[in-house]
């Protein structure tokens, strides 16, 4: 058996579990309002990140998780370590959407696209017309969204109080909204709307096309996860 096949089948479990993990902390950090608990969570997000080639045993990943280690153990004792958690939902929300959208300019197929035309096992110029225009249009949908979220998620970032931007700049936002409500929109509400959305969508989607290749929600998230991680990660190379 590869020595590596163990880490490779780790790799995704311990991405997921950190993922699931980071709003929870997070928002329990803003709800603590202190830097040792915000430390914590901006060490899960840093975990997230590097855990493939952590496992891998890539050097760099190792050197600069210890790099990031200390720098959080100091900024944990400073003012600033509240709003390193202001950052995040914006930034990875807008990568996302920056994705989705990327990918509808040609010579790409649309990230959807590629995924319906893998769990229909052909290309996606093999897709039937009409299931073709409803993935593209399901991208930039899925963009629009996404780029939404993370404007949004910024613009609380701004004027929430007491460890938002404006705030902490020395500046009275003239419209302001609490650190604890901006976090329960930025680390928890916008996955409710992403997941209402994805449910929603489906079930769109088996009434205008009520013949694909899965029998119900949980057989589709389970061809999802089928395609694989070699599938997952070249979707957005």
């Amino acid at each position: 058996m590869n020595a590596s096949a163990p880490r490779n089948a780790a790799a995704p479990v311990l991405a997921i579990v950190l993922a699931v993990a980071y709003p929870l902390l997070a928002h329990w950090a803003s709800h603590d309002g202190g830097g040792v608990p915000a430390a914590i969570a901006m060490a899960d997000l840093m975990a997230l990140v590097l855990v493939a080639p952590m496992l891998h045993g890539q050097v760099w990943a190792w050197a600069l998780a210890s790099v990031s280690a200390a720098a959080l153990v100091w900024v944990a004792q400073t003012p600033f370590a509240q709003m390193l958690l202001l950052a995040p939902p914006m930034l990875f929300v807008g990568l996302v959407a920056w994705m989705f959208a990327r990918s509808l300019r040609a010579p790409r197929e649309a990230l959807i696209t590629r995924i319906v035309a893998a769990m229909e096992r052909c290309e996606p110029a093999e897709l039937p017309r009409e299931l073709y225009r409803y993935s593209r249009r399901l991208t930039a949908s899925w963009a629009i969204l996404l780029a939404v979220l993370a404007l949004a998620n910024g613009a609380l970032a701004m004027i929430a109080v007491p460890d938002g931007v404006l705030a902490r700049l020395g500046h009275t936002p003239p419209v302001s909204i609490g650190q604890e409500a901006w976090s329960l929109f930025a680390n928890l509400l916008n996955y409710g709307i992403v997941g209402g959305f994805f449910v929603g969508e489906y079930a769109m989607r088996r009434h205008l096309f009520p013949h694909r290749p899965y029998r119900h929600f949980f057989d589709f998230l389970r061809q999802m996860a089928a395609l694989g991680p070699r599938f997952w990660r070249g979707l957005f190379d």
